[in-house]
């Protein structure tokens, strides 16, 4: 992990040049944007650009000297009316502070050129990015996906190389890893028992990545039967799913944690099982392993989890494959409801194993996990 003041450190040090750097879509978006925003500020004070989704990874990364946030009309879903008013807002935020250039990170099936616009028109000199269309004068640097710009690698190093072509490249002593500043202390949270844990995320930003809440409270049960502590978190509108998940069984902390507190509880957990989602990059930027329920909606080599022992778990052939479809597009959801929760399980205990067995040896995970878990009627019930 990264200190604030190792970040503060080399803010002091890129203090003589300025740089904007924009990723304006979600959470685990800017998450994974963290190793190219850290080779930006290690020779240029950095602004970074968010959308509102983003904003709580975007303060949470070292290297970033302010972050502005924008709802940007062709990034945002949903998304905001390309009105002279929404446009207008970035020039304001803007104000007399335009930096002398700016890199604009995108996912491949984005455009960075409305932005790139917007910036040349208030005054940025130099602008990097990807983009498939041709750019005309809108780019000074122009990558070109699929060509000299690999699409088939991890979304960190995607963005490096975006940073590199702009002429940032990491220094020495960075592992090139995703980082946040230092997680909030969360014992209040988690009570008097020392012990380890492991963590069940079982909500997701969209359908399509939800692996069904009945295997959730069922993988619950097994983890517990195994005598592990397990913590069930989600936002504040997953309440009612995170309470049906703990089952009475795991602590339940559904809306009790923000963006910071998250991160100390993923930080101190001994493994996660989460879907395809922004929870899935804090984990692994705290250093976590993850089991990663990954709906192949988007391909497993950008997305999934960066950087620490991951188990994907998820039929990456399905049908539903490359179409980023938001709602599950084939009956029953199969690239996900098939995992069932023994596997699941048997993937968490893997990963969690050496961090059990250092915190509490006697905690062996050597236990054996039924091959199949009855299920029980989900009819009626969150899923």
């Amino acid at each position: 992990m990264v200190t604030g003041d190792e970040a503060t450190a080399a803010s002091r040090r890129a203090a003589s040049r300025s740089a904007l750097v924009a990723r304006l879509d979600s959470l685990g978006d800017v998450i994974v944007s963290g190793p190219a925003i850290r080779a930006i500020a290690a020779s240029a004070e950095v602004t970074l650009l968010c959308g509102p989704n983003g904003e709580p990874a975007a303060r949470a990364l070292p290297g970033v000297h302010e972050v502005l946030v924008w709802d940007c009309p062709w990034i945002s879903n949903p998304a905001p009316p390309a009105t002279p008013e929404t446009l207008g807002e970035l020039t304001q935020l803007l104000g007399d502070r335009v930096p002398e250039e700016a890199v604009i990170l995108t996912s491949f099936h984005q455009s960075p050129l409305p932005l790139a616009l917007m910036l040349r028109l208030a005054g940025v000199g130099r602008i990097t990015a990807a983009s498939v269309d041709y750019a005309g004068s809108l780019l000074d640097v122009r990558l070109r996906p699929g060509e000299d710009l690999d699409e088939e690698q991890p979304e960190p190093t995607r963005a490096l190389e975006i940073a590199a072509a702009a002429g940032y490249r990491l220094p020495p002593d960075d592992d090139g890893r995703l980082h946040v500043r230092r997680p909030a202390d969360v014992a209040d949270l988690l009570g008097d028992d020392p012990g380890p844990y492991v963590v069940v995320h079982p909500g997701a930003s969209v359908p399509s990545r939800r692996w069904p809440a009945g295997h959730h409270r069922e993988a619950v049960r097994l983890l517990t039967a195994q005598g592990l502590r397990v913590v069930v978190t989600g936002g504040p509108g997953e309440r009612e799913l995170t309470r049906y998940v703990a089952d009475g069984r795991a602590t339940d902390l559904g809306g009790r944690t923000d963006f910071g507190r998250l991160a100390g509880v993923l930080a101190e957990a001994a493994a996660v099982i989460v879907s395809n989602t922004g929870p899935a990059h804090l984990a692994a930027a705290v250093g976590t392993p993850v089991v990663s329920l990954y709906s192949p909606v988007l391909p497993a080599i950008r997305w999934a989890p960066y950087g620490v022992p991951v188990e994907v778990l998820g039929d990456q052939d399905a049908p539903c494959r490359s179409t980023r479809a938001r709602e599950c597009p084939v009956p029953g959801h199969p690239c996900l409801s098939g995992v069932s929760p023994a596997e699941a399980v048997e993937a968490c205990l893997r990963l969690a194993a050496p961090r059990l067995e250092a915190v509490r040896p006697a905690a062996r995970t050597a236990a054996t996990v039924p091959a199949a878990a009855h299920l029980p009627e989900q009819n009626g019930q969150l899923s």
